[in-house]
């Protein structure tokens, strides 16, 4: 028997530490890593979500919306859109090959600001 609360637990758990890595890597300069965190961030998150949806295990995804449309959420179009494109940094983190130049500080800040509101709403939405 899958305990779901454990499973839960674990990936909100494990969201809030890459989150704080993201944001670190961020201020230090390193954007594709921190960038690359920081969808790590919203995958688990969402992923707690999942669980708590189907009462099962996640699934092995890596995409947003794929996790998304798993779960009860009703997303924005605004959160929808940025979700579709902030897979971009999960690609860009396991297939060197497709990289491009590494966002500036200034973008890197921009986009975690946008993922630190969903990840918020997230997180809260969790804790209801």
């Amino acid at each position: 028997m899958i305990d779901i609360d454990k499973q839960i637990a674990y990936w909100c758990t494990s969201a809030t530490e890459d989150w704080d890595v993201a944001v670190q890597l961020v201020n230090l300069g390193r954007t594709r890593h921190g960038l690359f965190f920081a969808h790590l961030a919203l995958e688990k998150v969402l992923k707690a979500h999942v669980c708590r949806t189907t009462s099962d295990l996640a699934p092995r995804l890596h995409t947003l919306l794929r996790l998304a449309e798993q779960t009860d959420l009703t997303l924005s179009e605004a959160y929808t859109v940025f979700l579709a494109r902030f897979d971009r940094y999960q690609i860009e983190g396991r297939y060197p090959d497709l990289l491009p130049a590494a966002p500036s500080v200034a973008v890197a800040r921009a986009e975690l600001t946008q993922a630190q509101e969903i990840f918020e709403w997230l997180n809260q939405l969790l804790q209801v």
